[in-house]
């Protein structure tokens, strides 16, 4: 297992080429929506809401949809100048006559029930179809995937053709990329590794159903569920870096976890590199990052040796990247 020792360029602007016509980049995560247009002019009238989870099934589409809209006016756009639209959400898909409907579990609350308290009874929210009705050219990819592309594009996996991005965020993301073949599986779902299941944590109920997966125990929302005594995630993190010795042995616990799960992809799929991203690591990527190593240094050397662990190449903006990597 090799420590890190890239020297990343910057990212490219996000930008179209000249003569491109303008495209709308949609980054759809259990916590957030963002929404860019992008033309020559580079990225406009960036908008950011918390994602909708009252209403129809078909809600969080209408809110894309307005956001798309409001965003074409701050750039003083027409949205039937709109050449496309991208859109790399959280996931699990479910195909629906050949469209994409989400079942997400930190969206639909239909899936976990009252358990996880989300104020909807959805098992799928509705996504493509009504963003179909309004533009023809529309290619939505689970959020893993789209910025592992993004990565492999402009970012920490340049010229690698055996690697993984990982989001550890509100829930735990990741695309794979084999070969220089990126897995998409039958319905675009491959690399849920959040759901893998780990334990028999009877504390950790995941939003899918599922109790002791990996989302369940470390993601950014099961933190606070878990460790009442902290209100969030990065307050636990904080408190652990000033020497907290309670948030330093939760900390210990969910790197361990999340470790053993790079780890799993990393002998699954003889893997080189792992860039990984997402508000959970990035903000704290300095005080994680050795404590994920550690946990699968020395363990299998014919397996881990060659492979690193990296901070993405794109930052904190890997979202919008990856939603512009569907349509550029």
């Amino acid at each position: 297992m090799n420590a890190p020792s890239l020297s990343l360029a910057m990212p490219p602007e996000l930008r179209l080429p000249d003569g491109a016509a303008p495209v709308a980049c949609v980054d759809i995560g259990g916590t957030k929506v963002a929404v860019n247009v992008v033309d020559v002019r580079g990225a406009l009238g960036r908008r950011v809401e918390p994602t909708v989870k009252e209403g129809a099934p078909d809600s969080l589409a209408r809110q894309v949809l307005r956001m798309i809209g409001a965003s074409c006016d701050d750039a003083h756009i027409s949205p039937r100048d709109i050449a496309a639209v991208g859109v790399a959400s959280c996931g699990p898909f479910v195909m629906r006559q050949g469209l994409v409907e989400l079942a997400t579990p930190n969206i639909c609350g239909g899936l976990a029930g009252s358990g996880r308290g989300l104020p909807n009874d959805w098992t799928t929210a509705l996504l493509e179809a009504p963003l179909r009705e309004v533009f023809a050219n529309v290619v939505v990819e689970n959020d893993g995937v789209a910025a592992l592309q993004a990565e492999r594009r402009w970012g920490a996996l340049q010229g690698i053709a055996n690697c993984a991005y990982v989001t550890w965020s509100t829930g735990i993301g990741t695309g794979l990329c084999v070969d220089g073949r990126v897995l998409r599986g039958k319905n675009g779902n491959a690399g849920h590794a959040g759901h893998i299941f780990v334990s028999d944590n009877d504390d950790a109920l995941c939003g899918c159903g599922n109790v002791g997966d990996v989302e369940a125990l470390v993601a950014g929302n099961a933190l606070p569920r878990r460790f009442s005594a902290y209100p969030d995630a990065a307050s636990i993190l904080i408190a652990a870096k000033a020497g907290d010795t309670s948030a330093n042995t939760i900390i210990d616990e969910i790197c361990r976890v999340m470790g053993r799960a790079l780890y799993n992809l990393i002998v699954l799929l003889d893997l080189e590199r792992i860039s990984l991203g997402g508000s959970v690591f990035w903000h704290h990527r300095d005080f994680l990052l050795p404590r994920l190593q550690a946990n699968i240094q020395g363990k299998l050397p014919a397996l881990t040796d060659g492979c690193t662990l990296v901070p993405a190449g794109l930052g904190d903006k890997v979202g919008d990247y990856a939603a512009l990597a569907l349509v550029a």
